[in-house]
């Protein structure tokens, strides 16, 4: 009798396990369909405002599209789509649209007509593994594509002045600037990784939210969404009926902290040499002081954990504009996650590589390090 009932607990138990795994794998496939094909209702920026689909419709080629660091899902494409399209061709681009295969761009195709288009959150905060050629290949969720011209992309719209083409004109490849719109200062930043988040906290460069927080107001402020979003501390309320963001935030939110951070390549860096490098890293550099392990960031730090540690930009010696435009006024330690794959450095991509971010602090902090310790901490810093 014992033996049935232990035989039927450990049956429920099995069972109880197999339906919250599966109901937490049906929210992690809704968060990744959110995060890679939601639009939030944008179309009324990108096709109702600013006319895109006009654009890409008569002049976009996936040629065009490629060089301003668009990529295309390689899985979406049918066999040798590539081999027999002509890629100097808008047509083509049409085509691929209509195929769901262009990264973060969602358009409505009747026949060979484009009749709308928007954007997703892996426009910005995805790329591919260039496996059949360069922009061409698998997704990798999370990744920054630094190669995105976001500025110049959305400077081929019609609707715009010269002026303000000439402002987003001036941004470049992976960068971006998320209050432009609000603010009307132009001071473009890095496109950051949305891998590694998990525990992070306060994940934005100035610590004004959390990831639901940012995800909201970028759906609604920056892609156009027809949602709401509130901060008095930036004196901003909006309000849309209906909400097509605020519904889907958990499940994005699930699908990103999913996302973990890209190991280093094998080979890439000096093991004996990053060795030496963590002890430099948790002593004499004193970096752990801010980048605290496992996070690698001390914004959970502070005496409530429901409000961030943040730092002056005169306390770190970073450029202050962009965290002066912000709520908090102030910059969060960044994580490091996965610095190996995302170049240039800071906010603002100030450091071209680890080496000049390791002489920054250096020189702002007055460590001393010498040369041969510098280059072990950049291999260290490489291997995280």
């Amino acid at each position: 009798m014992k033996s049935r009932i232990l035989t039927g607990l450990i049956m429920l138990l099995c069972a109880v396990a197999f339906i919250t795994t599966q109901r937490a794998n049906t929210a992690a496939d809704q968060g990744q369909q959110i995060f890679r094909f939601d639009t939030f209702g944008d179309e009324q920026l990108w096709t109702d405002t600013l006319r895109m689909h006009e654009v890409i419709q008569s002049s976009v080629s996936p040629a065009t599209a490629l060089s301003v660091g668009l990529k295309v899902d390689a899985t979406a494409l049918p066999a040798d789509f590539l081999a027999t399209r002509n890629l100097n061709d808008p047509a083509t681009t049409v085509e691929l649209i209509k195929l769901n295969a262009v990264v973060g761009l969602v358009g409505q195709v009747r026949g060979t007509q484009l009749k709308s288009v928007g954007i997703t959150c892996a426009i910005c905060h995805s790329t591919v593994d260039n496996s059949v050629a360069a922009g061409v290949g698998k997704r990798l969720d999370g990744w920054p594509n630094r190669d995105l011209n976001p500025g110049a992309i959305i400077a081929l719209s019609p609707a715009l002045t010269s002026a303000q083409k000439a402002v987003y004109n001036s941004w470049g490849p992976g960068r971006f600037d998320p209050r432009f719109n609000v603010d009307g200062i132009n001071g473009p930043v890095l496109i950051p990784p949305a891998f590694g988040l998990k525990g992070v906290g306060f994940e934005t460069y100035t610590g004004d939210g959390p990831i639901s927080y940012w995800n909201n107001y970028v759906a609604v402020l920056e892609m156009g969404g027809h949602g709401s979003f509130s901060d008095p501390r930036l004196g901003i309320s909006i309000t849309q009926e209906p909400d097509l963001v605020t519904p889907k935030l958990p499940e994005l939110l699930r699908y990103q902290l999913s996302l973990p951070a890209p190991p280093p390549p094998a080979g890439s860096f000096d093991r004996m040499a990053a060795k030496r490098g963590e002890a430099l890293f948790m002593t004499k550099a004193r970096c752990a002081s801010c980048h605290i392990p496992p996070t690698f960031t001390d914004v959970l730090a502070g005496p409530d954990p429901n409000v961030p540690l943040l730092h002056d930009p005169a306390e770190v010696g970073t450029d202050p504009l962009y965290a002066q435009r912000s709520a908090t006024k102030k910059y969060r330690t960044t994580p490091l996650r996965g610095l190996w794959q995302h170049p240039p450095y800071f906010h603002d991509g100030s450091a071209p590589t680890l080496d000049a971010v390791v002489n920054h602090y250096d020189r702002v902090f007055g460590l001393g390090l010498t040369t041969k310790q510098k280059a072990d901490l950049v291999e260290y810093l490489k291997s995280l």
